[in-house]
C-alpha cells in the first residue's frame, strides 16, 4: 500500500526504471508490443488525460495503442475487447464501465492469453491485477471536509452515478464520514449519471424538494459543475464537495465566494503509467500484485491554486 503521494511518484519512477532495464533485458520481438485500452468514456477531462499519459509511456517505447471508447455501453465495451483480442493485442488495460457485466470479455481475454489489468475501476472475472484510487478514502475526505464546512448539521444530499466499484466505494465513505456527525442528515441520493447536464437537472430537483439543503456531495467533478450552476442559479447557501481534481473544478475551487469547496483529487497519469508498468512486469513472467492502491489527495480552495494533473 503507498501511503504518500510522494512514495507513489517514486514507485513510478522505479516502475519506469525497471521497465527500461527489462526492455533492454527482453527478447527482441518480431513485432512491437500491442497495448489495448478500453475506456468506459472519453467525454471527461479525467479519462482523457490518463489517455494521453498512456500514449506518451507507448511511444516512448515503441509500443502500439489501440484505444476504444465505450460510452457506458457495457454491450459495446465487451465488443470492443474482443474486437482487441482478435487483433492479437499483448495487454489489455480495462476501465469498465460496469464492474460485473464486462466479466466474459476479461476472460475472453484470458483465454488468448492476453494480460488484463483493470485501471480506475475493478473488473469481475480473471484479470491480473487492479491499479485504482482509495475511493473510499475519497469520499470520506469530502464529505468530512463537507460536514465540517456547514456546522457539523443540517440536511445534505449525494449525487451518486454508474453502479462500478469506485461509484460505491466513494458514496460508502462519504456515508460513513457523515455518519459521525449526529447532527447532519442524508435527504437525499439521486443518480447524476456523472454527467454535468444530468447533475444539473437532478441538482433542481434536489433543491426544490429540500428547501433546508445545506451540503451537497457529488461523486465525480464533471457531475459537480452542473450541481455549482443549479446552486448558484438557486441563491442558495449550500455547499459542494466531490472527486477528481478535474482542471475546471479545480477553476471553480478558486472563484471568489464559490459554493464548490472542495474534491478529492485522484492522479490519472499515475494510475494508468503503474498499470502498463505491472502489466508489462506480468507479461515477462514477474509475480504481481493483485491491487495496487494510489492515494488521494483532498484539495481546498487554498490547494487548488498549486494543484494540477
Amino acid at each position: 500500500m503507498y501511503h504518500s503521494n510522494r512514495f507513489l511518484n517514486l514507485t513510478v519512477k522505479t516502475l519506469a526504471a525497471g521497465l527500461c532495464a527489462a526492455a533492454i533485458a527482453a527478447p527482441v520481438q518480431a513485432a512491437p508490443l500491442k497495448i489495448g485500452m478500453s475506456f468506459q468514456e472519453l467525454n471527461n477531462p479525467y479519462f482523457v488525460t490518463m489517455k494521453e499519459a498512456l500514449e506518451q509511456a507507448a511511444g516512448s517505447m515503441g509500443a502500439q495503442v489501440v484505444i476504444t471508447d465505450a460510452r457506458h455501453d457495457v454491450s459495446k465495451q465487451i465488443s470492443d475487447v474482443e474486437d482487441m483480442v482478435q487483433k492479437k493485442i499483448d495487454i489489455l488495460l480495462l476501465n469498465p464501465t460496469d464492474s460485473v457485466g464486462i466479466q466474459n470479455a476479461v476472460k475472453s481475454a484470458k483465454k488468448a492469453g492476453v494480460v488484463t489489468v483493470a485501471v480506475d475501476a475493478q473488473a469481475q472475472g480473471p484479470i491480473d491485477s487492479f491499479v485504482g484510487s482509495k475511493n473510499y478514502d475519497a469520499g470520506v475526505m469530502a464529505c468530512d471536509y463537507l460536514a465540517k464546512n456547514i456546522g457539523s448539521s443540517g440536511d445534505v444530499a449525494i449525487l451518486d452515478g454508474i453502479p462500478v466499484v469506485p461509484i460505491l466505494e466513494r458514496v460508502r465513505g462519504c456515508k460513513a464520514a457523515l455518519a459521525k456527525y449526529p447532527g447532519i442528515k442524508i435527504v437525499s441520493v439521486q443518480n447524476g449519471k456523472q454527467e454535468r447536464a444530468t447533475a444539473l437537472t437532478v441538482t433542481e430537483n434536489i433543491l426544490q424538494a429540500n428547501p433546508k439543503l445545506k451540503g451537497i456531495f457529488s461523486v465525480n467533478d464533471t457531475g459537480s459543475l452542473g450541481a455549482l450552476s443549479a446552486i448558484e442559479a438557486s441563491g442558495k447557501d449550500v455547499k459542494l464537495t466531490s472527486v477528481d481534481g478535474a482542471p475546471d473544478a479545480i477553476k471553480a475551487l478558486q472563484k471568489p465566494n464559490s459554493k464548490f469547496i472542495a474534491t478529492s483529487a485522484q492522479y490519472p497519469r499515475d494510475q494508468v503509467r503503474l498499470a502498463l508498468a505491472i502489466a508489462m512486469a506480468k507479461k515477462w513472467g514477474a509475480n504481481v500484485p493483485a491491487t495496487v492502491p494510489v492515494d488521494v489527495k483532498l484539495i481546498d480552495k487554498a490547494g487548488a491554486k498549486t494543484f494540477s494533473w
